[in-house]
């Protein structure tokens, strides 16, 4: 029997996260209005120490967001126009639209299909002479199996920039049996505080870390205009981009949360996975053996052709969700130019972008409402 309709399922659900919250950033907030130090102030000081404690990394350098972060790790590691940079065709735009925006060369590559993420063995095939760096995009939730990536990286001499923007306090562990956070393996690492992400503001914001000095030197600079220690004095070309106050405030109080968020969110993956794991038509999320998954998103494979479908009729059962990507990068209008065109280009790609969809997944996700998503996917196919 059909679980009854819970109250406005949302796909996150901010609002209740905040209820949950509010005494902590409240105060947080008000301290930020009290001391009108709104920019680059006590609390983004604060916040950006916490992180780099949290991440256990030597530099955290805040900014606007998590594109700008992309963008300023790029401009510190000194390409060229028409260098190329070797990125995932299965993810958001920003990690190849900041490779364009500089005139670099952004390489779409294919992922592995059980994790979505990109692979060693793939980056390697694309390399080229001028190939400079790579862009691994820890998908969803999970680190892509960074220990190879990193070995051929140092093989062929290029860079690794992170896009962490979706895994934050997720753990890759190595062979060795040694632990690191994502985004502090590479070279650089980038995420966004977007406030749907699992470490989220309440407007925008971002950052980067690095574990080596020097980038991290260029990176502030190329944050604050290209200025390094002596205002007025700019030794780059630069961008402005900062981290306001108000929102270290607000981040501040969730660093503290972001373990039992993603604990929380585990446990609404666990959930589903049980539920679904019956039904043959359907891929749960593949989890690497050397890797937690924090999900960011929860996303189904939907087979035979049965996504769309799917879709409406959680659409009917007043269920939201979301098809994270529908397009391949190469099939968008403002990268059709970028070396990569037609069907079957990259099949595994392809292939997601037609088949996969996400389910709300977030930190107050409750046992009806769980139970209620469920038992709408669950009739989808015992109708058919």
């Amino acid at each position: 029997m059909k679980t009854a309709t819970p109250p406005n399922i949302q796909m996150v659900d901010l609002k209740s996260q905040y209820q949950r919250l509010k005494t902590d950033i409240d105060r947080e907030v008000m301290e930020v209005l009290e001391s009108t130090a709104y920019i680059n102030g006590p609390k983004v000081r604060q916040f950006q120490a916490d992180l780099e404690k949290y991440l256990d990394a030597r530099h955290v350098i805040p900014c606007a967001n998590g594109t700008d972060a992309l963008q300023i790790a790029l401009m510190a590691l000194g390409l060229q126009p028409g260098d190329e940079v070797i990125v995932p065709a299965f993810t958001y735009v920003a990690t190849a639209e900041v490779i364009a925006l500089l005139q670099l060369k952004p390489v779409m590559v294919d992922v592995e299909p059980g994790t979505f993420n990109v692979t060693a063995e793939i980056i390697e095939q694309a390399i080229t002479p001028r190939t400079k760096a790579v862009v691994p995009v820890h998908l969803f939730g999970q680190s892509c199996d960074m220990e190879p990536i990193m070995a051929v990286a140092r093989k062929h001499g290029i860079y690794v920039v992170e896009d962490n923007a979706q895994a934050i306090g997720a753990d890759y562990t190595f062979a060795d049996g040694h632990q690191q956070k994502t985004g502090t393996i590479g070279d650089i690492g980038c995420t966004s505080f977007y406030p749907s992400k699992n470490l989220g503001a309440y407007g925008d914001g971002g950052a980067i870390c690095t574990n080596d000095d020097e980038l991290a030197t260029i990176c502030r600079s190329v944050a604050n205009h290209g200025q390094a220690s002596r205002r007025y004095y700019h030794d780059l070309v630069g961008v402005n981009s900062r981290l306001d106050a108000m929102q270290a405030a607000v981040l501040g109080v969730k660093l503290k949360h972001l373990d039992e968020f993603a604990q929380a969110r585990q446990d609404a993956a666990a959930h589903y996975d049980r539920v679904f794991a019956d039904i043959a038509e359907l891929q749960t999320p593949v989890r690497q053996s050397n890797s937690t998954h924090v999900f960011h998103q929860y996303t189904l494979v939907v087979k035979n052709g049965q996504r769309d479908a799917l879709q409406a009729h959680l659409q009917e059962q007043q269920v939201p969700n979301m098809i994270y990507y529908p397009v391949p990068l190469y099939e968008q209008e403002a990268y059709k130019n970028a070396g990569m065109n037609g069907k079957d280009s990259l099949p595994v790609t392809e292939s997601l972008c037609e088949s996969v969809i996400s389910l709300p997944m977030h930190t107050e996700l409750d046992i009806p409402t769980l139970d209620y998503i469920c038992d709408a996917v669950r009739s989808f196919f015992e109708e058919r």
